[in-house]
């Protein structure tokens, strides 16, 4: 017997039958479900009603004049507007084959006749929620493609205006490196020639060595800032350009490019008493820059006629260098900061600051996969660890 209690799941339903008792009884039912129904005897008719106007559901027969079951339901299936349509057969054809043929031409479900209706009310209502269902998971996907490409869109703008800024800031640094040094070298250059021009008597010398170390720390941190800022900028062209690197060739030129200033302090450099043979993946000219910089930042650390030793090993198959010095150690406060940008106005080498170059090395080295620590030395001076990449293929 037929239950009272009305389905969830109200919808446009077609029905395909050429028996109009069939089409009567299922239109009786389903409209006392609440359902809107359509009744069509042909299938060509329903193929044409369905494209204009599509159903929720179909309930389609098999034996039917001119068009059966199977074609039209592999005609629905074949249009991209309506294959997405649930398709029930209702057939007096019971055997196995028939129904794998049913499925195989798109069918959702097969109801043998003769048919109960409460059989037709229950599938009916399961393929209509499914239906809904799939709708919903079907906007949900097309609300989701259209907020991932929302997104995708303002990523994409955003970085294009943080390529702007970061373009900006390179460009400005480098237009401010250019009007710094401009009247610098002028200022520069007229204050030797006072100092060249004043007598030759201990105050003035000691003002030619003041001049000559705020010269030198001024052209200094405007080379460091400048090249930090393009590392932070264009930090994967970098990477991209690293090669294998001679690390004694590399070792030797920084060694030469910091010999005056050791000179000025009067501490000697004294390079590593066993060959390296090594190369490392880098940059040669960055590679020598951070280098010299570390030696610079040992000198800092040396007393007066003391001398700062370099030395290497392997450890295990990465090349790792030592600088030590000689004379001074970092306060303990210091030590975590020793590489960090904005230490930079901290006093810590007695009577100066250490500039910009650990950070830089430290940002060079990093650049390519290596590493550099500190620590103090007992009884005094620091010890500066670099560990590099080993460039394979390369003896």
């Amino acid at each position: 017997m037929l239950t009272e209690q009305p389905l969830s799941h109200h919808g446009d339903i077609m029905i395909v039958d050429d028996n109009p008792a069939n089409l009567r009884l299922l239109e009786d039912m389903l409209m006392d479900q609440g359902h809107e129904v359509r009744s069509f005897p042909l299938g060509r008719l329903a193929l044409a009603a369905a494209i204009k106007d599509p159903p929720n559901l179909i309930l389609l027969d098999v034996n039917m004049p001119e068009m059966d079951g199977f074609e039209v339901c592999k005609h629905l299936k074949a249009s991209e507007e309506i294959s997405g349509i649930p398709v029930i057969f209702l057939s007096a054809l019971s055997e196995t084959q028939d129904k794998v043929k049913a499925f195989r031409s798109g069918a959702a479900d097969y109801i043998s006749k003769p048919f109960q209706l409460e059989e037709v009310q229950a599938r009916v209502e399961t393929h209509l929620k499914l239906h809904d269902l799939q709708q919903a998971l079907k906007l949900q996907n097309e609300n989701l493609e259209k907020a991932v490409a929302s997104r995708t869109r303002e990523l994409a703008q955003a970085n294009e205006r943080l390529t702007i800024l970061d373009r900006s800031k390179s460009e400005f640094l480098d237009l401010i490196s250019h009007e710094f040094r401009t009247p610098l070298h002028g200022l520069i250059a007229v204050g030797e020639l006072i100092l060249e021009g004043m007598p030759r008597t201990q105050e003035n010398h000691e003002l030619q060595g003041i001049f000559e170390r705020s010269r030198r720390r001024i052209l200094s941190i405007l080379d460091d800032a400048l090249l930090m800022t393009r590392i932070d900028v264009n930090a994967m062209q970098f990477r991209l350009s690293a090669a294998p690197v001679s690390l004694g060739a590399a070792l030797s030129h920084a060694i030469e490019s910091a010999a005056a200033f050791a000179k000025s302090r009067d501490v000697a450099l004294a390079p590593p008493s066993k060959r390296l043979d090594f190369f490392v993946l880098g940059d040669q000219d960055l590679l020598v820059r951070a280098l010299h910089s570390l030696l610079e930042a040992a000198v800092k650390f040396s007393a007066k006629g003391e001398t700062v030793r370099l030395s290497w090993d392997v450890v295990p198959d990465s090349p790792r260098v030592f600088i030590e010095s000689q004379g001074r150690t970092i306060p303990g406060s210091a030590l975590a900061k020793f590489f960090d940008l904005f230490s930079i106005g901290e006093t810590i080498t007695f009577g100066e600051d250490l500039g910009l170059g650990p950070p830089l090395a430290y940002r060079i080295l990093s650049l390519f996969g290596a590493s550099v620590s500190v620590a103090n030395r007992a009884p005094s001076g620091i010890r500066l660890t670099i560990s590099l990449k080993h460039a394979p293929g390369e003896v």
